[in-house]
């Protein structure tokens, strides 16, 4: 018989969403890889399923370690089924290495589909999401969150991320400083729960209704960039401004082009700027 690892998405708070392929999975794989094992036996209890495979951990400080054993017991023929505390395995979870070790091996791999944060929060936003790009945690140091927020500024796809609530406040106020505080975006709070909440609104006003305090679990949505031909006259302040907190001259403009503006031409511009 051929093993395979199976990933499986986890209710985000309401464990009606549990699909009915997770509860018989649950309850039939020779091994349950789970990133809390308390939390993933409860949520086996509530569903009334009694897990009859192994239980192991499998968080982010074991993994790595983890990986051979696992690896084994697909290859020895066995279903080994992953999930995490909340939503898709590989999302800003554990995952992607044991996928990819299994891949490796030319193992079986396949996914049970089911909440995601990611798609929820899109969907939730009212922003224009047929595009978009993840992009997991920003960083936490604000230097860094500002380089990092600083390739969103042309970025045309909606971005969504995960944020902690006690860093909200200031990864917005930073996010309305370098994208511009009329940008519209979404926060979605305890997404499935009791008290989820949607926040919409343009980057300072949700940046200022932040400040005030923000709890449970974060998913921001913003808005992509609207990129249009321009006058490269007219983009020299926004690259000024880049540089001004710490961007090469050139990257300011690679990022900054617009359609109809070459980076070569708003370099060219920006020193002619700088001479007049």
């Amino acid at each position: 018989m051929t093993g395979r690892l199976v990933l499986a998405a986890t209710p985000m708070g309401d464990v009606g969403d549990a699909s009915p392929r997770l509860r018989t999975a649950l309850g039939t794989a020779d091994v349950v890889a789970a990133e809390d094992t308390r939390r993933t036996k409860a949520l086996a209890s509530a569903l009334e399923v009694t897990i009859t495979g192994k239980v192991v951990s499998f968080y982010d400080q074991v993994e790595t370690a983890r990986l051979p054993a696992l690896v084994a017991d697909v290859a020895s023929g066995k279903t080994v089924l992953l999930v995490t505390d909340a939503g898709m395995p590989s999302v800003s979870d554990p995952g992607y290495r044991l996928v990819s070790a299994c891949v490796a091996e030319d193992l079986a791999v396949t996914c049970l589909p089911g909440p995601s944060a990611v798609t929820t929060a899109l969907a939730l936003s009212g922003l224009p999401v047929e595009r978009f790009c993840f992009d997991g945690f920003p960083p936490r140091k604000q230097g860094q969150r500002k380089t990092w927020l600083q390739a969103l500024v042309t970025e045309q796809r909606a971005c969504v991320f995960f944020e902690a609530p006690h860093r909200l406040a200031d990864c917005l106020a930073d996010a309305a400083d370098v994208l511009g505080g009329t940008r519209r975006a979404a926060v979605c709070r305890e997404l499935t729960k009791t008290y989820e909440e949607v926040r919409r609104g343009t980057l300072a006003e949700l940046a200022e209704w932040a400040a005030e305090g923000v709890r449970g679990e974060i998913t921001v949505v913003v808005e992509g960039a609207t990129l249009v031909a321009s006058d490269p006259a007219d983009l020299v302040d926004e690259v000024e401004r880049l540089v001004a907190d710490g961007t090469r001259l050139k990257d300011a403009c690679a990022l900054v082009a617009t359609t109809g503006v070459s980076k070569r031409e708003l370099y060219e511009t920006v020193l002619a700027s700088r001479k007049d």
